[in-house]
């Protein structure tokens, strides 16, 4: 996975010069802090098991993480009641779990899922992060 780092907000992206608003990165720990613990706890799962898959690159920012392999597949957003977790597939999932799917275009459908416990990082949650991150890779 090559990566083009942005001159202006210094932030990686998949291709050289891509289009992208520049808003300045952070830290993990500064996108999560005065947040309740599991929104984090629940971020480092996800990460460890993407990382486990292949090549990870997490950009943070103020509203969230983006996860990309050479592509996004992933967005973990901390929010005031819930852990938002947007999903990039390649199809559109029908399950309770899914407060919104969209069409993006090029095959791929935007999935939002809110999380309350790291206890919902399960096996289910899991293959849908494994499907999205396999999408996302050429």
């Amino acid at each position: 996975m090559s990566r083009w780092t942005c001159p202006e907000c210094e932030r990686e992206f998949g291709l050289v010069r891509q289009s992208h608003v520049c808003a300045p990165g952070c830290t993990v720990e500064e996108t999560f802090a005065g947040r309740p613990p599991y929104q984090r706890e629940i971020y480092d799962a996800l990460l460890a098991y993407a990382r486990g898959l292949g090549p990870v690159h997490a950009d943070s920012v103020r509203v969230g993480v983006f996860l990309l392999s050479d592509r996004k597949f992933a967005e973990i957003r901390p929010m005031a009641r819930a852990l938002s977790i947007e999903l990039f597939l390649p199809h559109p999932l029908v399950n309770e779990r899914v407060m919104r799917a969209v069409p993006i275009g090029r095959g791929r459908t935007w999935h939002s899922i809110r999380l309350r416990g790291v206890e919902q990082v399960d096996d289910e949650l899991l293959g849908w992060v494994g499907e999205a991150f396999d999408a996302a890779t050429d």
